[in-house]
């Protein structure tokens, strides 16, 4: 069955917004557990843009014994400030998984994979570190990448297929190209011995179709979308929770 991890990352955009403390994503994730997640998902970035080193900190001691824990990020960015870098990271709170993205600090969100004929040299002795860690090593895939089969290679567990364009292709109501080449490359890696993992705008209205159409993956990891859909699941409840207060103080 495949896990749904569950990116919280949203959660401290939020937070961020207006300093402090609230919302505690800490919080957001004993929630998603309370509830059946599988697994939580940060993605922290040297900019501290969301999620912080101690948030890192602070929910690898609530995943423990719960879940998996997967710490995304680059493992190429340096350390800055009070980021320790992707590796330091893994060494100290020792997720189950850890993957790895080529994305920059002027990119908004992820929208890429790896390109193995480049990176493979870079990728090989850090992959490699982070297994001495007991991590679990994903990569961030592009759907129709060619080489797949490189990522066993360079030592990687699974990867991971972004799914980016998949999502759009369903929104514009003409998804089965871009479902055919996430199938044929995910099949692509499952020939290598890679576990499959897909992450990146999947929601409640495409997520069904993809995992029909893309037999064998492994985990999701959802955070976006996730966080979107609860403020509108969620918002009518809480209303009416602030008039009952309201009306009962009278």
């Amino acid at each position: 069955m495949t896990v749904l991890s569950v990116n919280v990352n949203k959660i401290a955009v939020l937070r961020n917004s207006r300093g402090g403390d609230e919302p505690r994503v800490t919080d957001a994730a004993e929630a998603a557990l309370r509830a059946g997640a599988g697994g939580i998902t940060v993605h922290p970035r040297p900019d501290q843009r969301h999620i912080r080193p101690g948030d890192v900190r602070d929910l690898a001691r609530l995943v423990a014994g719960r879940g998996e824990f997967n710490i995304e990020g680059n493992p190429f960015a340096p350390a800055r400030g009070d980021y320790p870098g992707l590796l330091a990271l893994v060494r100290e709170t020792r997720p189950q998984q850890a993957t790895l993205v080529p994305d920059g600090d002027g990119q908004i969100t992820s929208d890429h994979g790896f390109d193995l004929a480049r990176d493979a040299g870079r990728l090989r002795p850090l992959v490699a570190e982070l297994k001495a860690c007991g991590a679990r090593v994903s990569l961030f895939m592009d759907a129709g990448a060619p080489d797949m089969a490189r990522a066993a290679e360079l030592g990687a567990d699974r990867i991971e297929l972004y799914t980016g364009p998949y999502a759009q292709a369903f929104a514009a109501g003409d998804p089965a190209a871009a479902l055919d080449l996430c199938r044929r490359s995910a099949r692509d890696a499952q020939a290598a011995g890679l576990g499959v993992n897909a992450g990146h705008d999947l929601s409640q209205s495409n997520l069904g179709a993809f995992l029909r159409g893309v037999p064998g993956v492994l985990e999701v990891s959802i955070g976006h979308a996730l966080v979107g859909e609860a403020l509108y699941a969620g918002l009518e409840p809480t209303v009416r929770a602030y008039l009952a207060l309201i009306a009962a103080a009278r």
